[in-house]
């Protein structure tokens, strides 16, 4: 289970049923009972999912929609999918199936964004600029699900940029174009290192590697690069309309 500030993925194996439900349901309140607000689980290993597997996953998703909060399932099995669908559960939880990542097509450089917002990060102020992108992201036509995760995605790379800056010389540049918004968080740390500006994806089994793989999970890209002419760090991210 990776955990990163209020953002946890849960991978899952066997059947989710009667019998393994009861361990689910006490992780998952021990997740909620702690703060966390998004909670992905991964169903990569699961093959099956009864009645009591679905009442739990229910049950969380009422909970932390209560407090503002968002579960969904990655890596979706087809037959675990049609059990969900019968179920109605994809119409209450976001729900994506194995091998399905949209596509991001290269941004024409001769489009102009239509609004472009540079937001300086106040370090003892985190929350001030996570709800800046929030309210940014309001403007385009996103679902609710969709400005949290970009919202929380954004505020992972900017809590790791302040965590090796000290809170200082952060910029964020949060564009939106007809068909995605793109938030670049520019840092002066040294918090990654990277090879003569190209982007890279650092091993899992780095702490940095693990915020990473949250982030390509609530976004659809990731990418890092040295910031030109100087030390730090360009973090982009883009989520499709």
């Amino acid at each position: 289970m990776s955990y990163e500030h209020d953002i946890v993925l849960v991978p899952l194996s066997g059947d989710l049923c009667v019998r393994s439900a009861p361990a689910l349901k006490q992780t998952l309140e021990r997740l909620l009972d702690q703060g966390c607000k998004r909670i992905v689980l991964n169903m990569s290993e699961v093959s099956y999912v009864d009645s009591a597997g679905m009442g739990v996953l229910f049950a969380t998703m009422r909970r932390m929609r209560a407090h503002g909060g968002l579960l969904s399932l990655v890596n979706v099995s087809p037959d675990v999918m049609r059990a969900l669908k019968i179920a109605r559960i994809v119409d209450l939880i976001p729900v994506s199936a194995t091998g399905v990542r949209q596509e991001v097509p290269e941004l024409d450089p001769s489009v102009q964004p239509l609004w472009r917002y540079t937001i300086p990060v106040d370090g003892d102020d985190l929350h001030a600029t996570r709800a800046r992108i929030e309210q940014l992201a309001s403007r385009l036509s996103f679902t609710h699900d969709d400005v949290f995760d970009l919202t929380l995605a954004a505020g992972e790379a900017i809590g790791n940029a302040a965590d090796h800056t000290c809170g200082k010389g952060i910029l964020v540049t949060a564009s939106a174009y007809p068909d995605r918004m793109v938030v670049e968080i520019t840092d002066h740390g040294d918090g990654f290192c990277l090879d003569a500006g190209r982007a890279v994806r650092p091993s899992m089994d780095e702490e940095r590697g693990r915020g990473i793989r949250l982030m390509q999970l609530l976004v659809d890209s990731v990418t890092i690069q040295n910031r030109k002419g100087g030390a730090g760090t360009v973090v982009r991210l883009v989520k499709l309309v």
